[in-house]
């Protein structure tokens, strides 16, 4: 937050009444947590403008608010794969531009985008660079990862990709567990030689892609239980819920 209010010239919380603040909502909204495996409680923090202000600029005042809602699993089916369509025309993103904060600006572009890929029966739309038009970038609400052996890929974040804290925490976990992980750019020509591929997000956590179409090619990824990406969100939601011992200090105690 602190990063994308700086990029969009608005004032942000201290880390310290942002944390507070989730920690709050958390435990004022508890009875909403869903039972274990049935879903989530998701907090979504917001900042925005609230000054009186019609002219071009930044706003006067800005309120800060934490909002949350239980949820089941974003897509459908508790692992159920994905089927992504590349998106050539549109861009979601531009070197420069707010690509890499986590605002409206990152999301109203693909909106287009993603009702075109739902009427042709996909789950997502992965988009390419908008200068080469020849590198995977993100999917719209997510990061991607592509996996080649011991080898697991996932874009660069370079301004025009989100750095999302489940691509941070899986890349670290896939460290720890002996996998070589590289962040750089991936040309969309390397998925034919790819075993499997994965989202990670927020809301998604770790979800599976079981098709890739591009060009009118449908390139195919391993799915299921054995697969590299089940084995890290497996200890990643191990850690979240208790189930896992934590040594890394990523939990925190709401009480």
């Amino acid at each position: 937050m602190k990063m994308g209010a700086e990029r969009i010239c608005m004032p942000s919380p201290s880390v310290e009444t942002f944390v507070d603040a989730v920690k709050e909502t958390a435990l004022a909204n508890k009875r909403w947590v869903p039972p274990p495996g049935k879903g989530s409680l998701y907090i979504r923090p917001l900042l925005m403008g609230t000054g009186a202000v019609l002219g071009f600029a930044p706003a006067p005042d800005y309120t800060f608010l934490v909002y949350c809602s239980p949820v089941g699993n974003y897509f459908k089916g508790t692992f159920a794969s994905l089927d992504l369509t590349i998106e050539d025309e549109l861009h979601r993103a531009t070197p420069g531009g707010a690509g890499g904060v986590k605002s409206i600006t990152n999301y109203a572009p693909v909106l287009k985008g993603i009702s075109k890929a739902k009427h042709e029966g996909y789950s997502e739309v992965l988009y390419l660079d908008s200068v080469h038009k020849k590198y995977i970038e993100e999917v719209s609400c997510c990061n991607i990862f592509v996996i080649k052996g011991n080898v697991i890929s996932t874009p660069a974040a370079s301004g025009t990709i989100l750095e999302g804290i489940t691509r941070k925490s899986i890349m670290e976990i896939a460290s720890d567990q002996g996998y070589q992980v590289e962040e750089r750019a991936i040309a969309v020509d390397e998925l034919e030689d790819a075993g499997e591929v994965f989202c990670t997000g927020t809301a998604v956590g770790v979800a599976p892609v079981g098709t890739i179409t591009y060009q009118g090619k449908r390139m195919e990824f391993k799915v299921g239980a054995s697969t590299v990406g089940r084995e890290l969100y497996t200890i990643l939601e191990g850690i979240q819920t208790g189930n896992t011992k934590d040594d890394k200090g990523w939990i925190v105690e709401v009480q």
